[in-house]
């Protein structure tokens, strides 16, 4: 014990959190204790007890840990023997190894301390809100146990955006909503009654929970496998179109033409230059007319980015990026699960292969394209999430909010409020059209509203990040005259969270950092460690620590009493 609060005073030293170095220690002192305490607690009752309520996750779980381990890898499909999921076997393999067992030590523990942890703060009046994100991860023991639940042949991402122009490819697959499958003991069914045995895990410990990008329950941003880039996308649930109807929108279809990449001398000059010969000789095979097909070896993009692994010398990247430029120069992607079935390829009119079009082909696109993505299915995603998440929420007593900011169609708002399901309200993100700020009077009454998230800056530091639009915010939100100031005075920071306080949201939530913006003896000195998570930074860490202790946040006796006095005023809490 002596060498471990020694290390716990070295890494509380830090002023962020080194979470691997903190995983290393407290791994170290699990297989301590485990070796101490490991046999007499599973021996327990209250460990039998909860062995057979969770058996059902907690022995595939641990197989899955142990299996993993083993392997040195998490991807199953290399697990051997193992890598198709069997609860017969895996119910052998659990009683012939003994390394599951501190796996189940540990989950108990983790269960005891969230269960102890929620309960005292019930006891204190206190909710604690749950996180449900969208997806799962490709390699994980949910896509091990339930193949026949995800798409595992596609991944989730985003689409091309301003700060993204090649999307964002999160790798995870996408549900497979309408795929039922034989069910094992206590194991679901289908995905409804999987996300359900969720929800009734989750109850123990909290009281409301948000849906991470809830516009995937409406449709989700789908890539082939075989792409790394998300630009050849197309949404799902989706109605794609087929060759009669594009032709019925004016536009003559070629679908070697439009869904296959076009490459020509000009093209090939433009993105390669100098390597321009280079490419043609080791990539393209020649055909009519001056047009190129690349070769098989290379016509996905996928494989493009396996042949250029480990080569970062200038000339290699410079090739690689052409060649995936090359694989996303198509007007529409096909479905992958109807054929001659398409899609409008996202942002299409920006690539080479909209330029070649005559004017007539263009107009003819530009509207099939406006349909799809702004017309076409809006009662449908409507209809379908409505169908979904009245399914999945019915049986749950959790409170459940919805982070559904960014653009959306029209039909979220109102299936959103049909379910009686709160939104996410950020003053600088406005739900309105036209708009650079939202009026925090306009939120409707089943919201939360909060002034920033875990992806963006914090009050002080997005004060700081744009002079102009601070200015902005400063003399029309705020009402001031003259200029604003550089940095953030406790007495504005005060003034935001007060005016959110007093708005009509039935939820208001503020993040730590901006709480401790409204006192100058608390708040952080470096504003730009107040950050926690920068979503377009793929080598971000989420390594944000308090800087303030708990026990010198409740010695704090005038921050405590200003926070109680703004709360109770904005009739937030009874008055005492």
């Amino acid at each position: 014990m002596t060498a471990y609060k020694r290390q716990r005073r070295e890494l509380n030293s830090f002023a962020h959190s080194d979470y691997m170095a903190v995983d290393r220690v407290k791994s170290d002192y699990v297989d301590e204790i485990f070796v101490q305490q490991g046999s007499q607690t599973l021996q327990s009752d209250g460990f039998r007890q909860f062995f057979a309520d969770n058996r059902w996750w907690l022995v595939p779980y641990a197989a899955f840990c142990v299996l993993r381990d083993r392997y040195h890898t998490a991807r199953f499909a290399d697990w051997k023997e193992h890598a198709t999921y069997s609860s017969k076997a895996i119910e052998a393999f659990c009683a012939q190894t003994p390394e599951v067992q501190k796996i189940f030590y540990v989950q108990y523990h983790l269960w005891l301390q969230l269960r102890r942890a929620a309960e005292y703060a019930r006891s204190k009046g206190v909710a604690l809100k749950g996180d449900l994100p969208i997806g799962v991860y490709r390699d994980s023991v949910e896509t091990w146990m339930h193949p026949d639940f995800f798409n595992m042949d596609c991944q989730t991402g985003t689409p091309p955006d301003k700060f993204t122009p090649n999307g964002q490819n999160w790798g995870f697959p996408t549900y497979r909503w309408e795929q039922p499958t034989a069910a094992h003991h206590r194991q679901p069914a289908t995905i409804y009654e999987w996300f359900s045995l969720r929800f009734a895990h989750m109850e123990q410990f909290f009281d409301a929970f948000r849906i991470d990008h809830v516009i995937g329950f409406f449709r989700i941003w789908e890539i082939p496998q075989q792409y790394v880039y998300a630009t050849c996308g197309h949404f799902s649930p989706a109605l794609p179109m087929s060759e009669a109807e594009i032709g019925q929108m004016g536009l003559s279809f070629r679908r070697d033409m439009m869904t296959r990449p076009l490459v020509n001398d000009y093209l090939l000059q433009k993105i390669f230059g100098l390597h321009a010969p280079y490419v043609r000789e080791h990539f393209l095979t020649a055909k009519a007319y001056g047009l190129y097909d690349i070769k098989p070896e290379y016509d996905t993009q996928v494989k493009v980015l396996r042949h250029f692994e480990g080569r970062n010398d200038e000339n290699s990247l410079w090739i690689k990026e052409g060649l995936m430029r090359l694989l996303q120069n198509v007007l529409f992607v096909e479905d992958p699960r109807q054929a001659e079935m398409y899609h409008p390829r996202f942002g299409a009119y920006n690539e080479p292969a909209y330029e070649v079009l005559t004017p007539e082909e263009k107009d003819a696109f530009m509207r099939l394209y406006n349909n799809y993505y702004y017309e076409r299915h809006n009662a449908f995603w409507g209809f379908e999430a409505y169908r979904k998440l009245s399914r999945l929420l019915s049986e749950t007593r959790m409170l459940v909010c919805a982070e559904d900011l960014g653009m959306l169609p029209a039909c979220v708002e109102p299936t959103l409020d049909a379910l009686r399901i709160l939104t996410l309200q950020v003053q600088d993100m406005p739900k309105q059209h036209g708009f650079e700020f939202a009026h925090l009077d306009a939120y409707p009454y089943r919201s939360v509203a909060t002034f920033d998230t875990h992806d963006m800056a914090p009050m002080r530091l997005w004060w700081e990040e744009n002079q102009g639009r601070t200015q902005r915010y400063y003399a029309t939100m705020l009402q001031k005259q003259g200029r604003a100031p550089q940095t953030m005075p406790a007495q504005i920071a005060e003034e935001i969270v007060a005016r959110h306080l007093y708005c009509s949201s039935m939820v208001c939530m503020f993040s730590l950092q901006d709480w401790l913006a409204i006192d100058n003896t608390l708040r952080g000195k470096n504003v730009r460690e107040e950050r926690i998570n920068q979503p377009y930074d793929s080598y971000n860490q989420w390594c944000y620590r308090m800087h303030i202790g708990l026990e010198d946040l409740l010695e704090a006796k005038q921050l405590n009493t200003k926070i109680r006095t703004m709360i109770s005023r904005s009739q937030r809490m009874e008055k005492e």
